[in-house]
């Protein structure tokens, strides 16, 4: 069953969909190769909510629509004076609120997210990729960690992420020299999981994505929440933590269901309680 967009608007800058416990974001201003103006900063934001509420979501693809994935923030919109731009109504203030923002949002969903990189990303549109959990990638894209040629640093997550990718002396390389790199160097630096031809990002994605939301999505989203807070834990705390998540899920349907699977030698079906 697919359900519509939940926004409002007539002309959303993002698409969603939701099909066989899968739902697709798309990035929507392919005129302008997907850069983010506020009001899809704002939807992003919103739909990736919706997603990760809606009970029937078990993963999440984010992608763009046109030639590009995002090429960064709307230089338009940032530079802008007036009211509307995407800097506007921040410099008055002391106290930035980021938890309503798409990198935050997106670092703390339960449900798995995909990446599907039809095309380029650059600036904003990398860091939010790089937001995600898995990148399947485009053979003709690009990552365009152009940050410092713009007199400005990663500042939606990739002086975090990178690091812990790619390792601190690869990830200086790549930030302080504002590097482009082709679809194979990332491929070989560990930033994607898969290089694909252009015309099967979307089938490769989906397909992985099929894959996933085939398994039981709370043990899904308990590994998602326990790998997120290995991050900042040490060994024995992290251990002690994945023994109280697992106590909960060996009372579930779901984990009844899998180990009765097993030994009838039959596929699961999970329903997520």
């Amino acid at each position: 069953m697919s359900h519509p967009s939940p926004a409002n608007d007539l002309s959303p800058e993002v698409l969603y969909e939701v099909s066989d416990h899968i739902a697709t974001l798309t990035l929507n201003r392919p005129e302008r190769m997907n850069t983010i103006s506020r009001a899809m900063l704002n939807q992003l934001t919103e739909q990736l909510l919706v997603a990760d509420r809606h009970p029937d979501v078990r993963v999440v693809i984010l992608t763009g629509k046109g030639r590009a994935f995002c090429a960064g923030l709307d230089l338009t919109e940032v530079t802008s004076p007036g009211e509307g731009g995407i800097s506007n109504g921040t410099t008055q203030s002391t106290n930035l609120d980021l938890k309503s923002t798409p990198p935050t949002v997106m670092f703390n969903m339960e449900k798995p997210t995909i990446c599907a990189l039809n095309g380029s990303a650059a600036g904003y549109g990398l860091d939010t990729a790089l937001g995600c959990d898995i990148r399947i990638m485009a053979k003709n894209a690009k990552l365009a960690a152009a940050f410092t040629k713009r007199g400005i640093v990663p500042e939606s997550g990739g002086t975090w992420f990178l690091p812990r990718l790619i390792g601190w002396s690869k990830a200086a390389e790549l930030i302080f020299t504002g590097r482009t790199l082709l679809a194979d160097e990332a491929l070989a630096m560990g930033l994607v999981s898969q290089v694909v031809e252009d015309d099967q990002v979307q089938t490769l994605a989906r397909a992985l994505a099929t894959e996933i939301a085939a398994n039981a999505p709370l043990a899904v989203q308990a590994s998602k929440r326990m790998m997120r807070m290995g991050l900042s834990e040490t060994f024995n705390d992290h251990v002690h933590h994945v023994f109280l998540q697992l106590l909960p899920l060996l009372k579930t349907h779901d984990a009844r269901e899998g180990m009765l699977a097993f030994m009838e030698k039959r596929a699961a079906i999970f329903e997520g309680r």
